[in-house]
């Protein structure tokens, strides 16, 4: 008689850790070392508490910084989904467009290196404490619980 074992397995769908998308205004992909409106370029990061990712680089033709308010469409639409652009300098009129798609323009006095900033970046979304950061993260979480009842009502309640 040959003796059998039941082998339970759990599964358990881990929810995915927490990820916000940042963009940094720079020519190297280095360093933050662009004005907004005459950006020639953005590289775009996933950032999650362990680690940052590059997910996207957008390069603009060089641009006057004056006179020409079409040129921040097209940049503001390509951080759709960003939560913040770090910049060396901004407009008014940037900010206005950046704030009403939910993304935080951050100004930086220096030639900041983008991998220090991830850093920090990182290091907020566990430790907590930048209001821009907590906003996302806590964004972040009440979507995520919004899909989960979503899907609960889609699938029925039985009682």
């Amino acid at each position: 008689m040959s003796s059998r074992r039941l082998q339970l397995v759990w599964s358990i769908k881990q929810a995915p850790e927490a990820v916000i998308k940042v963009a940094f205004a720079s020519t190297d992909r280095t360093r933050v070392n662009q004005h907004f409106g005459s950006a020639e370029g953005f590289a775009v990061y996933e950032v999650t508490p362990d680690k940052a990712t590059l997910v996207g680089v957008a390069e603009f033709a060089e641009e006057a910084m004056d006179g020409n308010e079409d040129k921040l469409g097209a940049k503001v639409d390509f951080l759709e989904g960003c939560v913040a652009v770090y910049v060396m300098a901004i407009g008014g009129s940037a900010i206005k467009k950046l704030m009403a798609k939910g993304i935080q323009p951050m100004r930086v006095d220096e030639i900041d290196s983008i991998d220090d900033l991830l850093l920090q970046i990182s290091k907020a979304m566990t430790a907590g404490g930048v209001a821009w950061i907590d906003r996302a993260l806590a964004a972040q979480t009440k979507a995520k619980s919004d899909d989960r009842f979503a899907s609960m009502e889609e699938e029925g309640w039985e009682g």
